[in-house]
């Protein structure tokens, strides 16, 4: 999981940082995720919200899912991590998770915008967040008290289940968000 989420998460991290070198080298340049009014990558990567930290967000992409890949590929090969390079990790994806969610805020709600390569990076990195803490939960990385052993039992037999509502409330705030621009596609 960490090798495909680090890959699919860095190359839609590189497709973002290959738009935003065009833009900055020509303003007319028009990233083919522009589609419409409201989904438009060229405006949020031009928004401030697209470069937080004084540099464009999507380096922080390139640089964190390539250092996930790379652990999932030593984690395919046989490798064990040491406990504190997991909760390094988890840290990372707690951060990553946090972040996200400010983004996904400022994209419908501030920007009132979508950029399709931001939103599977959104998806990517819950993801993420979700199996490392499982992960690190269930394997006792992260000590649980017994008395939450069973409430993470259950957690961990319907993982999936809770994932796919964390990102159906998401897109259902998509839906409300822009409902009058959807509506008025049909």
């Amino acid at each position: 999981m960490l090798a495909v989420a680090g890959a699919v998460g860095w190359l839609a991290s590189f497709r973002l940082t290959v738009d935003d070198w065009r833009l900055l080298k020509d303003p007319a340049y028009r990233p083919p995720c522009d589609i419409s009014p409201v989904v438009s990558c060229g405006s949020v990567m031009s928004s401030s919200e697209g470069s937080v930290f004084g540099f464009p967000n999507m380096l922080l992409g390139l640089g964190a899912f390539a250092a996930v890949a790379v652990l999932g590929l030593a984690v395919l090969t046989g490798a064990r991590l040491h406990r504190m390079l997991w909760l390094a990790l988890n840290a990372g994806a707690v951060t990553g998770m946090v972040f996200v969610h400010w983004l996904i805020y400022q994209s419908l709600f501030g920007l009132g915008r979508l950029c399709p390569y931001c939103a599977l990076v959104w998806a990517v990195t819950i993801a993420l967040f979700w199996y490392i803490t499982l992960h690190n939960l269930g394997r006792g990385v992260i000590p649980v008290p017994a008395a939450g052993r069973r409430a993470l039992d259950l957690v961990l037999d319907t993982h999936w289940i809770l994932l796919a509502g964390w990102y159906g409330v998401i897109a259902v705030l998509v839906l409300i968000r822009f409902r009058s621009y959807w509506s008025g596609l049909l």
